[in-house]
């Protein structure tokens, strides 16, 4: 087992790389992105990849702490529903009023793998490529649906 130290170094080092190797990658609008943490724009809506012992994922999550309000930003996603399966080539999973880990209600659309650890070196390429398309795609699909979503910001 590795102590709580070296756990978040690994973790660290693991998003440092994936950060690195995704710099030269521009956003959909030719822009630079910082993907590790992708800034959506709109408060209480965020990409989040998140990789541990046993799974990787990659979600759309919606934490408005105002559930009625969660769902109808989750209602906007469902409306694009087949964009978003169409640029990602997958269908997603949708978790309407879900707990997170720190036990909020949250809505996430996602995708998950496992078994993945970041903390096996061996696992960063598959981590990697599970990762970077879905990111890439969710700015692609982000790019055309965001401006749906502007009256609930």
């Amino acid at each position: 087992m590795y102590t709580r130290e070296q756990t978040s170094q690994l973790r660290q080092a693991f998003w440092t790389t994936f950060g690195q190797y995704m710099m030269p990658v521009l956003s959909a609008e030719g822009l630079k992105a910082n993907w590790v943490n992708y800034n959506t724009g709109f408060k209480h809506l965020y990409f989040r990849m998140r990789a541990d012992k046993k799974t990787a994922s990659i979600a759309i999550e919606i934490t408005h702490p105002d559930t009625e309000m969660q769902e109808l930003i989750f209602e906007q996603f469902t409306l694009h529903k087949s964009m978003l399966e169409e640029i990602t080539g997958e269908d997603w999973q949708w978790d309407l009023h879900t707990t997170d880990e720190n036990n909020r209600t949250v809505s996430r659309i996602y995708q998950e793998i496992s078994p993945v650890s970041v903390f096996n070196r061996d696992d960063w390429p598959a981590l990697i490529s599970f990762f970077k398309p879905r990111i890439i795609a969710l700015d692609a699909f982000w790019s055309d649906a965001q401006y749906a979503f502007e009256e609930l910001k």
